[in-house]
């Protein structure tokens, strides 16, 4: 009985690795692109309160200047000595 269900156990762990590997492959050759981590991505900090958040991600104000939130490019700069 033992070695009956030994068997089943290898016989569903290689079946699920073989599907595991048909899957992956299957969709690099359908051309499905996967999913990749971004790469470093430049930081600026908003002039209102000096929070630091990746360049993509903020709002371009007047000047160049760079905001976290509409909120922060509507007030402007902020008096904590950031420009």
């Amino acid at each position: 009985m033992i070695k009956l269900l030994l068997t089943i156990a290898i016989v569903v762990v290689v079946l699920m690795f073989w599907f595991g590997k048909g899957r992956g492959g299957g969709a690099s050759q359908n051309g499905a692109t996967r999913r990749r981590t971004p790469g470093p991505q430049p930081m600026v900090s908003c002039a209102h309160c000096g929070l630091h958040l990746p360049q993509p991600d903020a709002l371009e104000g007047e000047g160049g200047r760079h905001y976290c939130s509409v909120e922060h490019r509507r007030l402007g700069p902020g008096s904590n000595g950031r420009s």
